[in-house]
């Protein structure tokens, strides 16, 4: 079946778009896999079915797009620390329940609080003469507002720790060292709402940046398997009624006068070149670990989880002997199973079961 691609973003014809991969994928002539790199993106595809439309010889793999799924233990013992230091801590709700070595945020006897953002945390600040500690974690599509927080001049007992993490150099790393046999990556569309996508353009495969709704993210997978059938390896965008190749220009210049790459551990992989961040000279006052002398130290895995391959693409929750039986939301042994963005949360949620 003809049909025109750059149309389709307009149409709500979830079976015809279908359609139209199936066919696609047939013409191949082989299997395909392509990973999605964005927990809203595996959240949408377990909530509508979507896996049950997918031809037979196409496959979705999860990769490392939850960001309190890659918040290594280290930095949840921080965070617990500071907690047993006396602070404040704030933080979202799903950082609340992901184990470190010790215990938990919920579980360490701290004042912990959930906020829905940085400027609450703020706002906690305000009110208080104790040290309020924020545990600031996410992808670009949350750093520039931490980053705008601080460049506002927080009060002196404000302060972060930076859980940040940026998502082409955990690509690049899935590109030359992973495990995982990929075709193509549908890129996060809320991440390339604040970056754009020409930071992508140097990775040779193919990747389209996908929206969430069931048509956007069948489009993004028909798109990428015409790349794979025509032999381009290009950055598309199936998003554009949010995403610009260039991004958000203030949200990425405040970004980057606030913060500097850094290399850093992600959860389940090794230390990742430039793919974290970390407070610019500049502003290191606001830096939680060195005021209050925390240490992030690096913790050896201990239990039969297997978020780690989880987030590198090559097992499924359910390949897990733990998933939904040890491991579930009430008792997460990984944090695959506590963030709503985390794969084995999902799965478990939708009773996704292959």
């Amino acid at each position: 079946m003809a049909l025109d691609v750059k149309n389709l973003g307009v149409m709500a014809v979830t079976s015809e778009v279908a359609q139209a991969l199936g066919e696609a994928v047939a013409s191949v002539g082989r299997d395909l896999s392509f990973m999605h790199i964005c927990g809203t993106h595996e959240a949408a595809i377990a909530r509508h079915g979507l896996r049950s439309v997918l031809p037979s010889g196409l496959r979705i793999v999860m990769g490392p797009g939850c960001p309190v799924c890659i918040t290594p233990q280290g930095e949840i013992d921080a965070a617990i620390e500071l907690a047993r230091k006396g602070c404040i801590v704030a933080t979202y709700g799903d950082l609340l329940r992901v184990p470190g070595t010790q215990g938990s945020l919920e579980s360490c006897g701290g004042d912990v609080r959930v906020v829905q953002g940085v400027h609450k945390a703020v706002e906690i600040a305000e009110k208080t003469d104790r040290e309020v500690v924020f545990i600031s974690v996410g992808f670009e599509t949350t750093a520039p507002t931490v980053a705008a927080a601080l460049d506002s001049h927080p009060p002196a007992n404000f302060s972060i720790v930076c859980c940040h993490r940026l998502v082409p150099p955990a690509m690049e790393w899935l590109l030359t060292r992973g495990e995982a046999t990929l075709d193509g990556f549908l890129l996060p569309g809320h991440v390339c709402v604040v970056s754009g996508y020409r930071e992508y353009e140097r990775f040779r495969v193919p990747q389209v940046v996908a929206g969430f709704e069931p048509d956007d993210i069948l489009l993004g997978l028909l798109m990428l398997t015409r790349q794979v059938l025509e032999g381009r390896q290009e950055v598309e965008n199936a998003y554009p009624r949010a995403v610009s190749a260039d991004g958000n220009p203030k949200a990425l210049a405040l970004l980057h006068r606030v913060f500097e790459p850094a290399d850093v551990e992600w959860r389940g992989f090794p230390v990742i070149p430039a793919s974290g961040l970390r407070l610019r000279p500049a502003y290191r006052e606001y830096d939680a670990l060195e005021r209050f002398g925390v240490r992030i130290a690096p913790t050896p895995k201990t239990t039969a989880c297997i978020c780690d391959r989880v987030l590198r693409g090559i097992s499924a929750p359910t390949d897990c002997r733990l998933f939904s039986r040890a491991c579930t939301p009430r008792t997460p042994v990984g944090p695959c199973m506590v963030s709503h963005e985390g794969a084995c949360r999902i799965w478990h949620q939708y009773r996704v079961r292959s």
